[in-house]
């Protein structure tokens, strides 16, 4: 098929505008590629990207990534959900309103020894807020738009072919060309299973119902979250339920629909009440089924989100970890295609993000293995309940679900490589993160080294200079567009030799 101004070969096809594609799309126009988005989808409005249904928690490194972005001012749901978790007892007691949860078992922030996250200032972000799925994909299909990024929908993809220097897809009765193709299609993916890539896991333990539904007896459920001896429910709002039947996934891999007589069934024997349902208004189901792709690339496709991985959503950790996905590989597949990345740059997509692939779904199994309705898994249950009634237990619970641990096996010896970049507070009143709105990689200097400024015009680097409220005793920082740390120095004569040889990895020499 030859290019027209009707079919022109975009830089990148993306599959699927949710949330991970359309913030993919927009890491990429703002390094100024050309995007098409295809979303099979007529619609993009659906009950289940509501309230109650619909609701996210974002961690802290996908606030600091919407944050890099200007985006976070645009999310409204937050201010009015602090939080969605209530305790079993909440209506009884006084007890600090709870945070987040670990297999049921609950947490306040109140507990947790903030002092141990020694590199989160002042001036940074939430660990934690909620949104809802269709705010997030009004607001990134809004940003999307603005940079010139095209979406189509209705347009389910079928097939592609891939040659040396493109890829051909087929959606519907049309064809479309880039020179890449990345699958955010979620965890049915059309282009993972086209693309033949290996989806190696564990299968499911239950099979999980979230329900809108009107109760004729509600004071018989209590609220919050229950792990019973046969199940867990959830009762967070007057009208919702979630459940967890450990079938094995039985329902619903046999895809029949939810009645009101099976929900209510589900419900009384996990709750052991007769409670009555009168009403079911909308119903849905998934498991705990964790499956990950053996490789995130094959030729000129790519894979992202719940199309590179898939696992219990206990936790919030999958549009956590799909949003990651989204920032690490926008900024590495834009510089491929404009020749600005140096050897295996695009590598490191895979190098980099598939182990936290790996620690989410291990995250994911162990919760599932101590909520389990048998002796084992309660004994597991109640030492887990110990750890995290001590300060350190629950500092690292906290620390894995909000994402504040994690970093990235990078080459160099200062502690704060391979993290994400402290939101500095200048001088000025500015911030870290209100400068890097535009995408790009910035050296650090807070010293004001005219060697470091001749160094960052060589890579094409935003230089940034002046000092900081806080600067954690660091003299200067290479953060790469993604917002990590690629090399940090705590002396006031930069080792300019390791600076040089980690911009290299990151950063293509510009010529002039």
């Amino acid at each position: 098929m030859k290019a027209t101004q009707d079919h022109p070969i975009h830089d990148v096809i993306v599959a699927g505008a949710g949330p991970v594609g359309l913030f993919l799309a927009c890491e990429l126009a703002l390094a100024n590629c050309s995007v098409l988005i295809l979303e099979k989808a007529q619609d993009p409005h659906s009950p289940l990207k509501q309230l109650p249904f619909g609701l996210r928690g974002l961690n802290a490194l996908s606030v600091e990534a919407m944050y890099r972005r200007g985006l976070l001012q645009e999310l409204e749901m937050h201010k009015r959900i602090k939080t969605p978790h209530v305790t079993a007892t909440a209506a009884q007691d006084a007890k600090p309103q709870a945070e987040g949860h670990f297999a049921g078992i609950q947490f306040n922030k109140a507990s947790i020894d903030t002092s141990q996250w020694k590199y989160r200032l002042s001036s940074s972000t939430d660990t934690q807020l909620f949104s809802v799925m269709e705010e997030l994909e009004t607001v990134l299909t809004r940003r999307a738009e603005s940079l010139g990024v095209t979406i189509k929908r209705g347009l389910a993809i079928t097939c592609f072919q891939q040659t040396a220097d493109r890829v051909t897809v087929q959606a519907g009765n049309q064809s479309f060309e880039g020179k890449w193709l990345v699958g955010c299609d979620g965890s049915r993916s059309a282009v993972r299973k086209a693309g033949g890539f290996e989806f190696a896991g564990t299968e499911p333990e239950f099979t999980g119902y979230s329900a809108r539904v009107d109760l004729a007896d509600p004071e018989k459920l209590k609220p919050g979250r229950n792990v019973t001896e046969t199940g867990m429910y959830l009762k967070s709002q007057p009208d919702y339920i979630i459940m967890q039947d450990f079938d094995e996934g039985s329902f619903h891999n046999s895809g029949k629909p939810v009645t009101l007589e099976h929900a209510q069934e589900v419900l009384r024997r996990i709750s052991n009440t007769d409670v009555t349902i009168t009403a079911l208004h909308v119903a849905t189901t998934w498991t705990d089924r964790s499956r990950q792709a053996t490789t995130y690339r094959n030729g000129r496709v790519l894979l992202a989100g719940d199309a590179a991985h898939i696992h219990s959503p206990l936790g919030g950790q999958g549009l956590n970890l799909g949003l990651g996905d989204a920032m690490n590989l926008g900024w590495k597949l834009a510089a491929t295609i404009q020749n600005k990345a140096p050897e295996g740059l695009l590598d490191s997509y895979y190098t980099e993000r598939h182990p936290l692939g790996i620690k989410v779904l291990e995250w994911s199994r162990a919760q599932v293995a101590i909520m389990k309705p048998n002796p084992h898994a309660r004994a597991l249950n109640a030492i887990f309940r110990d750890l995290m009634d001590t300060r350190d237990g629950v500092t690292y619970i906290a620390g894995r679900i909000w994402g504040i641990n994690t970093h990235y096996s990078l080459e160099g010896n200062h502690p704060l490589t391979g993290h994400s970049v402290p939101n500095f507070e200048f001088d000025d009143g500015v911030k870290m993160g209100e400068l890097m709105f535009d995408g790009e990689g910035v050296l650090l200097d807070f010293n004001g080294n005219g060697l470091l400024k001749r160094l960052a015009a060589e890579y094409g680097l935003k230089y940034i200079s002046g000092s900081a409220k806080e600067q954690l005793g660091i003299t200067a920082a290479l953060v790469r567009p993604d917002g990590i740390i690629a090399w940090a120095s705590d002396n006031n004569d930069p080792d300019h030799n390791e600076l040089q040889k980690a911009a290299g990895r990151w950063f293509k020499k510009q010529t002039h």
